[in-house]
């Protein structure tokens, strides 16, 4: 892939005019957690992660805005309130999470479960948006492969593609978002 092609295009675009070095890292991870997936699949990804983590490209916690105080008397699924990109949230998803990134490498066995935390690292964020959403995680049957072809989306694909995550909830800018980004990766060569 030519990154400084892909670069350019969301500086001219969706992360522009000025590139953070904290969006270069969100990107990153995430382009290298979705490689081998299709260019749909990855720009659905970068979509989601902009507009999960108010555009930051940065896990963030659920709420982000509020305390831990607060996390704690309103969630009732506390401590396994969202976190990430994808807000991963309850304690079976965690537990889930766990056992894959573990057999993945990227953690020992239980380290999620003990730190929360964990799902808030660039890596373990992206890898876990990227199992959740290819293997139907967050709700069962939406997935990447299911509502994405496996070269370029079009609007109304991505705006499908939402239900892999929140319903349809803002599916209609996250769609947009995924137009853009998925610009940038041709641009860039993502095969």
């Amino acid at each position: 892939m030519d990154k400084a092609a892909f670069y350019a295009s969301v500086r001219n675009g969706i992360l522009g005019p000025k590139l953070e070095q904290n969006e270069v890292d969100g990107c990153e991870a995430i382009l290298t957690a979705m490689q081998g997936t299709p260019v749909a699949h990855c720009a659905y990804a970068l979509a989601t992660a902009y507009h999960e983590t108010a555009r930051t490209m940065q896990p963030v916690r659920e709420a982000y805005w509020l305390s831990e105080a607060w996390r704690r008397r309103n969630l009732r699924y506390w401590p396994w309130y969202g976190r990430g990109y994808v807000q991963l949230t309850w304690d079976f998803n965690y537990r889930k999470a766990d056992a894959e990134a573990a057999e993945a490498g990227l953690i020992k066995p239980g380290e999620l479960m003990t730190n929360a935390d964990l799902a808030m690292r660039l890596d373990m964020s992206a890898f876990i948006m990227r199992r959740g959403m290819v293997e139907g995680w967050f709700v069962p049957k939406h997935t990447l492969a299911r509502h994405l072809p496996a070269r370029l989306g079009t609007p109304a694909q991505f705006t499908a593609a939402r239900r892999i995550i929140n319903g349809t909830d803002k599916a209609a800018s996250i769609a947009s978002y995924a137009m853009e980004f998925q610009e940038a990766l041709v641009a860039g060569g993502w095969a």
